[in-house]
């Protein structure tokens, strides 16, 4: 089925429900498409074909629409309808959307639901947003060792039908510590005699619940896996996190690191959002920057007007200013990206190892750079405005020191950033480019001072 098929279904459905007709659409589609077509339509539309479907079905869809949406249709559900959803999530779905509950609601859902899914939410709801904790689930499947092959799949079998993955399974001891894993297919093959002790991998990986989530995906990415086995301080397992829940943390974290690049991202609490932040959150946030650019703007510029009497004497002089301390904004950008994407990747770490592996590779690439846009300002520079000696000089210097060094320190700021504690990607590009324009303007009065003494003097006061 079409989207646009999809979308004239679910319509018709709204205007006149069809239990066979939705039955088939739920059957045939999965949840995360439903759950794009809904996206389309107005919250009410939405509500009231959720209304219609059977809570199974319905808790699959929940799960997959956005977090406002979500929010938006929770403050709407009768109790009853909220305690059957809450059954059926995912459990780290259900963790989530309870930290989003308001307290009042919080109190009515917990008496209802049974023991083990009570204290289950309550644990995982317990961790931070940016830890591995809040995207862990307990859907897992576990067997002790001293179990039979035989026994084991029987257990398998029983527990699988609540469990979101089962290729994995989980061998812990009865203090619910982790002593290895197993997979389905070395469980099904295995002879139905032999001891569950025997056939498991021992010393698995594994991360803390405290730890940045963003360690979990890179994890489960290293190392190939289906699902990444996470425990607690008393190195009890609490859950899993899965190769999908991975995919989503790296997709997230790049968009927060592409916001903050850009300039248009926070620096704590919710990452904005054109579609779903409102619309004083983005003002808010955007000013923030844009502030501290102006700031830096300004100190430039009032540098730059204390030369008013070298310029006055070199007017030409003002006609280079832009292109050299761009340059050194958009090298300093480019090394930047590189850095944090190495970082991102783990290819890179806060060590002095590290620090100095990327000044090796900078300086002869960022002067390289620098000698070839140098040698071009230089031949453009005479061709068009046919400028003495001292000039070109003036100019072709700077530019060289501008391009190098802004390519050295665009390189170095993702470390700094590490190391007093901050995310890398705050450093906005903007941000880097500002910096490098009070530099570039240093760099290339510096010079004009040197070359151009003999109009210079006694003009700065």
């Amino acid at each position: 089925m079409t989207r646009e098929e999809l979308h004239f279904s679910i319509r018709l459905l709204l205007r006149a429900p069809d239990s066979r007709a939705l039955a088939h659409i739920v059957r045939s589609t999965h949840p995360s498409d439903l759950a794009d077509a809904l996206s389309s339509l107005s919250h009410d539309q939405v509500r009231d074909f959720l209304q219609i479907m059977d809570p199974e079905p319905r808790a699959a869809v929940i799960s997959y629409l956005p977090q406002q949406a979500q929010d938006k249709l929770l403050r709407g559900l009768p109790r009853d309808a909220l305690i059957a959803l809450f059954e059926r999530l995912p459990a780290d779905d259900r963790a989530d959307l309870f930290n989003r509950l308001s307290s009042e609601a919080r109190d009515r859902l917990l008496p209802a639901l049974a023991k083990a899914e009570r204290e289950d939410i309550l644990r995982l709801a317990s961790y931070p947003d940016d830890t591995v904790g809040s995207v862990t689930t307990s859907d897992y499947v576990h067997v002790s060792p001293d179990l039979s092959v035989a026994d084991a799949l029987a257990h398998v079998r029983s527990t699988a039908p609540d469990k979101e993955t089962i290729y994995v399974i989980y061998v812990l001891d009865a203090s619910n510590r982790l002593v290895g894993t197993l997979s389905l297919r070395e469980l099904v093959l295995a002879d139905e005699q032999r001891v569950v002790g025997e056939l498991m991998r021992r010393d698995p990986v594994f991360a803390r619940a405290h730890w940045p989530r963003a360690q979990a995906s890179e994890l489960i990415r290293r190392y190939g896996l289906l699902a990444l086995p996470v425990i607690d301080g008393s190195d009890r397992m609490i859950g899993i996190v899965t190769v999908d829940d991975a995919m989503e943390i790296e997709k997230a974290d790049d968009a927060t690191q592409l916001a903050r690049f850009g300039g248009a991202g926070t620096l704590g609490g919710p990452d904005l959002d054109l579609v779903n932040s409102s619309i004083s959150t983005m003002l808010r946030t955007r000013l923030f920057w844009l502030v501290m650019l102006t700031v830096f703007g300004i100190i430039t510029s009032t540098f730059v007007a204390a030369q008013e009497e070298i310029l006055s004497k070199a007017i030409v002089l003002a006609a280079f200013i832009a292109p050299i301390v761009d340059m050194g904004g958009n090298t300093g950008s480019q090394s930047a990206t590189l850095v944090i994407r190495a970082m991102a990747l783990g290819q890179l770490r806060l060590r002095w190892r590290d620090v100095w592996f990327v000044i090796k590779r900078e300086l002869p690439v960022a002067a390289a750079l620098g000698i070839v846009i140098a040698l071009l300002e230089v031949v453009l520079a005479w061709f068009s405005k046919g400028v003495g000696l001292d000039v070109l000089a003036v100019v072709g210097l700077s530019m060289l020191a501008c391009t190098a060094l802004g390519g050295i320190i665009g390189a170095l700021l993702p470390f700094a950033a590490r190391r007093v504690g901050t995310d890398p990607a705050t450093l906005s590009s903007p941000l880097i480019t500002s910096i490098m324009d009070l530099v570039g303007v240093m760099i290339y009065f510096g010079f004009a001072y040197a070359f151009m003494g003999d109009l210079l003097i006694g003009a700065v006061g």
